[in-house]
């Protein structure tokens, strides 16, 4: 039997990016084995120090007087914890000076929701019948924005410039000569650091992108998933940034709690308001057990500290090692860049020139138990869909092992080459003949 579905069903139901992303990654986590080399997913690494923080918190809920029934045998408001609420607010007013209480701070069930939320919310069809869109002003983006309207595509985005600030490393940057608020652009969107690639917006494109909203009217949304206070997964000195027109969004998964499922926004009240309300709607209230086990860190501070002192430097060394590796691993073989890290859990290649695209690169990787996420599933929305260099671009996530980083990195290499001979071989074969 066949069923027919809406627009919203075929929009969510029928495939996308972060599904293959993601199902690659639950695959290769349940069957485990060494033959799987999982450099796609975004799972965060392993660590030892903050996993017995987790540990002793979960002890500790169990042993305190009411302690589990709050975790999880009882539902929260649908905007989060109330105690909660206000130890996010107090966090961030006395760490940066912010004006803010608990009225401009909600939870999702994890970041991936927060932004379904916002962007519908924000964009799609309005009621006078206009459409509106995001605008994201940096591609590569992070792949799961990319199939989150209800109503459709909703997403405008422009093609970076491209510095080159190495032998083998560039850096995208904001075109802002080419950067326009049309009247149908609801809100402008942006990662820091970015994920794929690991680039952060410098606080002037922060505050120039801020300036260009509230001139518009329009908010500014941050995705600080991976980025400052916590994680703090930051390899680039860089100043907080929050108005009363700007949206922040963070996460507990980056900091070690995936499977909890708990986004954080901080944004005005209205917004904040309607948050509260969609999360009603769709499940009734938000998963409790996240808040309870970061709230007596996120009152001390402590969260702040293993940010600091444990996260950033765990990855910044795990990013150190992979850099090194491909470094190693690539030579002068073939032509190739990676872009420069500077925070993140990815490495971001591009190969110019490749003579497949980064799908079929990704299949051939996949056959011989390497998995990556194709590049041109981050440049949703944008401007030049012919545009070559998304072809041309890979995710590699280092979070992994070192030994199964570097032996990923190894057979990567061993598949460009492949591509570059065969490239050489077909060239012959269709030359003139003297």
């Amino acid at each position: 039997m066949s069923y027919e579905f809406s627009e919203l069903g075929q929009n969510l139901g029928r495939g996308s990016g972060i599904e293959e992303l993601m199902d690659d990654l639950g695959h290769a986590l349940a069957s485990g084995g060494s033959e799987i080399r999982m450099l796609g997913g975004g799972q965060p690494a392993q660590i030892p120090e903050i996993n017995a923080v987790w540990r002793k918190r979960l002890e500790e809920l169990l042993a305190e007087t009411g302690g589990l029934e709050r975790a999880v045998t009882s539902y929260d408001p649908p905007r989060g914890n109330p105690r909660f609420l206000e130890a996010i607010a107090q966090l961030f007013r006395e760490t940066f000076g912010w004006k803010i209480t608990s009225e401009n701070v909600a939870v999702t069930s994890g970041g991936q929701t927060a932004f379904y939320f916002l962007f519908n919310l924000l964009a799609g069809k309005m009621p006078n019948g206009d459409r509106k869109r995001i605008l994201l002003p940096l591609v590569p983006e992070y792949i799961g924005y990319s199939n989150q309207g209800v109503s459709g595509d909703l997403f405008k985005a422009l093609t970076p410039l491209i510095e080159k600030t190495g032998e083998h490393e560039f850096k995208y940057r904001v075109d802002f000569d080419r950067l326009e608020i049309t009247p149908d652009i609801a809100a402008i969107c942006a990662s820091r650091p970015t994920n794929p690639t690991g680039n952060v917006l410098t606080d002037e494109e922060v505050a120039r992108l801020s300036a260009l909203a509230k001139e518009h009217g329009i908010p500014l949304i941050l995705d600080n998933a991976y980025g400052a206070p916590f994680p703090g997964i930051l390899f680039e000195k860089i100043t907080p940034f929050w108005d009363e027109h700007v949206i922040l969004t963070f996460s507990l998964s980056k900091i070690g709690l995936p499977g909890t499922r708990t986004g954080i926004v901080l944004g005005p009240p209205e917004i904040i308001r309607a948050l509260g309300s969609m999360s009603a709607i769709a499940g009734l209230s938000n998963p409790n057990i996240g808040q309870q086990i970061v709230l007596p860190l996120i009152e001390s501070g402590e969260i702040l500290r293993l940010a600091r002192e444990v996260v950033q430097p765990f990855y910044q060394e795990k990013c150190r090692l992979a850099r090194q590796a491909a470094a190693e691993i690539f030579g002068d073989d073939f032509e190739w860049f990676m872009h420069r890290s500077e925070g993140a859990l990815f490495l971001w290649f591009w190969f110019p020139g490749l003579k497949i695209t980064s799908h079929e690169l990704y299949n051939r990787l996949k056959k011989r138990g390497v998995l990556v996420i194709p590049g041109h599933y981050f440049f949703f929305g944008h401007d030049q869909p012919d545009w070559r260099h998304r072809q041309e671009c890979i995710r590699v996530s280092y979070a992994m092992n070192e030994t199964v980083v570097r032996e990923g990195l190894e057979i990567i290499a061993e598949e460009i080459k492949k591509c570059a001979r065969l490239a050489d071989t077909d060239a012959k074969d269709h030359s003139p003949k003297g």
